[in-house]
């Protein structure tokens, strides 16, 4: 098996990044504005609890509390994305961003469902992978033969999911982001990923668990992720989407060894696909995007 130490991959890592093999991935719209920005240009954070989801209007009706400065609380109809629409359920806390379209044309963006018992499940977890990736320091980086770090994040039903849960499973994973432009990167990735789930089914292996993790959770919440898998009909019985707090995700970059870089609005970054065994021991990893569903399906356990 050809591995490379872990003093010749960062520099090669590196020299990908800054040589442009990895992509200059463009957001199709820029992320949110914070702060006096966010609200001059009509946006404000928003929390409260769905009151009625409207289907046939593509809304939800919310009772929102206070946004100080801008609107006192009330219950008022907002569009939403179909991917939130379809999460959303009666009586479900969120946190969002208001955006006024127009006058009297309101939308929620960037929907984050609220549930104490799961945020605090996420944030432990974060706060655990933060420490082992902090004692790990230089070794943080995870070599072909070491085991997957424990983690947990939000899938595209807005489900806790943690490493764990694939315990006994192979696990294809690798990191995508679904604003990303250029098709040589995440959405060949994705489509290599999908032809994948394909014929591994086909070749008769039934233990698999495919995972894909976002390299830009600030816009990738699950309604997000959700609407980028119905629309490009990703069948997601054992395919999962995964986003989660931003601490959290760079800490799995560190581990996983994915570089990123944003310089005006532009994120650069290298690909990882990695193959983990049913013990959750990484046992292959392929770099960049040159790699075949025949080349990850020879090496899984049927």
């Amino acid at each position: 098996m050809n591995v490379c130490p872990p003093c010749a991959r960062l520099p090669l890592l590196l020299a990908l990044l800054a040589a442009g093999a990895a992509s200059a991935c463009k957001p199709v719209a820029p992320p949110p504005a914070s702060g006096a920005a966010e609200a001059k240009a009509g946006r404000h954070p928003l929390t409260g609890r769905v009151v009625s989801v409207l289907k046939d209007r593509a809304s939800l009706l919310v009772d929102h509390d206070e946004i100080p400065g801008y609107m006192p609380r009330m219950t008022m109809e907002f569009l939403v994305g179909p991917g939130d629409l379809a999460l959303a359920r009666e009586g479900a806390a969120l946190r969002a961003t208001l955006v006024e379209e127009s006058p009297g044309r309101f939308r929620l963006e960037g929907v984050w469902w609220t549930d104490a018992t799961a945020e605090s499940a996420v944030k432990r977890a974060a706060s655990e992978l933060r420490e082992d990736t902090t004692i790990r320091g230089r070794s943080a980086y995870r070599e072909v033969g070491e085991n997957l770090p424990d983690f947990a994040l939000y899938n595209q039903k807005s489900e806790v999911v943690d490493a764990g849960r694939w315990r006994g499973k192979q696990i294809m994973l690798n990191f995508i982001f679904t604003r990303c432009p250029v098709a040589t990167m995440c959405p060949a990735s994705t489509a290599r990923m999908m032809e994948t789930q394909a014929k591994a089914r086909e070749s008769g292996v039934k233990n698999l668990e495919l995972v894909s993790i976002t390299l830009d959770p600030e816009y990738d919440t699950p309604g997000v992720l959700r609407e980028y898998a119905e629309a490009r009909g990703i069948d997601t019985s054992n395919f999962s989407f995964l986003t989660g707090p931003e601490g959290a995700i760079k800490d799995l970059f560190k581990q996983f060894g994915i570089l990123t870089e944003m310089k005006g609005g532009v994120l650069s970054h290298t690909l990882a696909t990695l193959l983990i065994d049913e013990q959750g021991k990484i046992v292959w990893r392929a770099d960049g995007s040159g790699w075949t569903a025949e080349e990850f399906v020879s090496r899984m356990k049927r």
